[in-house]
């Protein structure tokens, strides 16, 4: 099980993300992508190979393998992720997989990309086959909490938008790999929403935290205490009275369930759980006491209940992730 680190907590440097612009070589790429001691790319003689990973942000940020992208221009999300992927299968010498989640069109494009930089997407029974090996495999080779330590990192150095969307993606990729009730997809759902509240979006933190709430509260009850309190928390910093009533109707059953259960032991949950009844009863009208503080990052990963947009999957020889063979880069 991997443990979380919380905000402040000391924690190894990470790489800094690559900063590509619009006219980077692909050496320069190279260069950029892959960390110093090559810790970035899979071993030479890895078999089965490795998965790559990429994703698109509603925005249209851009992030490889817990890399984020900073493109300069008006350069295209797809353009730099061919060319990142295409950077290691000239690294490998041989062709490379990659699934890319992109947010910005609700799709899940999976790729084959050879090291002249040719590439076509491909369907999915043509993927690499799935399995707890293979999926093993790519997490040895691309660390989820070292992907982690980059996220918190950011979100020290106050770079919440970058770790945002590094949460986003490594939430989304784990979701697709593992499901969405798995252990570290919970895990990247709740720092998710941690750094949501940290930007003071309490809406999309809300939505997060209620996700891993409502998870924990049909496989664990003991667990579910402190991440409703967490949900709460940014709740209670939400002022559009149609979010405040709907989801303040589910937090009040998820607090008298856990009451009945007589798991409040603690002041502060049972102060939680009566400032929730006593604003519900109010008409839902925005406390005039400053919300409390969200609680730390969890110590251990949770469950999910997906509120997210389904992806639709790309079909077969979709342009924008398609080169031909010989075709330059840009």
């Amino acid at each position: 099980m991997v443990h979380v680190p919380r905000p402040g907590h000391r924690t190894a440097p990470a790489d800094s993300p690559p900063a590509l612009g619009a006219d980077t070589e692909s050496e320069r790429i190279a260069q950029a992508l892959a960390p110093r001691d090559r810790g970035n790319l899979p071993a030479l003689n890895a078999q089965p190979l490795i998965r790559l990973d990429a994703y698109v942000a509603e925005d249209g940020s851009t992030v490889v393998n817990g890399h984020l992208l900073t493109m300069g221009g008006t350069r295209p999300p797809n353009e730099a992720i061919l060319d990142a992927v295409a950077m290691f299968a000239r690294t490998l010498g041989t062709p490379v997989a990659a699934t890319v989640i992109d947010r910005s069109v609700r799709q899940v494009a999976r790729l084959r990309v050879h090291p002249d930089g040719s590439s076509r997407t491909i369907a999915e029974e043509e993927d690499l086959p799935p399995g707890r090996e293979r999926t093993t495999a790519e997490e040895r080779t691309f660390p989820p909490l070292a992907r982690v330590e980059r996220i918190i990192q950011h979100a020290k150095r106050e770079e919440l938008h970058a770790a945002f969307v590094l949460a986003g993606a490594l939430r989304e990729h784990l979701t697709l790999r593992r499901g969405a009730e798995d252990e570290l997809s919970l895990e990247a759902r709740a720092i998710e929403a941690y750094i949501a509240y940290r930007r003071g979006d309490y809406s999309t933190s809300t939505g997060l935290a209620l996700t891993v709430a409502r998870i924990r509260c049909g496989s664990d009850l003991h667990r579910a205490v402190p991440e409703v309190a967490r949900a709460t928390a940014a709740w209670q910093r939400l002022q559009d009275q149609t979010q405040v009533a709907t989801r303040g109707q589910e937090l009040l059953h998820m607090w008298e369930t856990l009451s009945a259960e007589g798991l409040l032991r603690e002041p502060s949950h049972r102060a939680m759980a009566q400032a929730v009844r006593s604003r519900m009863e109010r008409g839902t009208q925005y406390p005039e006491a400053p919300a409390a503080a969200p609680a730390a990052l969890p110590a251990a990963p949770e469950a999910v209940a997906p509120e997210d947009t389904p992806l639709a999957p790309t079909r077969r020889g979709l342009r924008r992730f398609t080169r031909l063979i010989g075709r330059s880069d840009g």
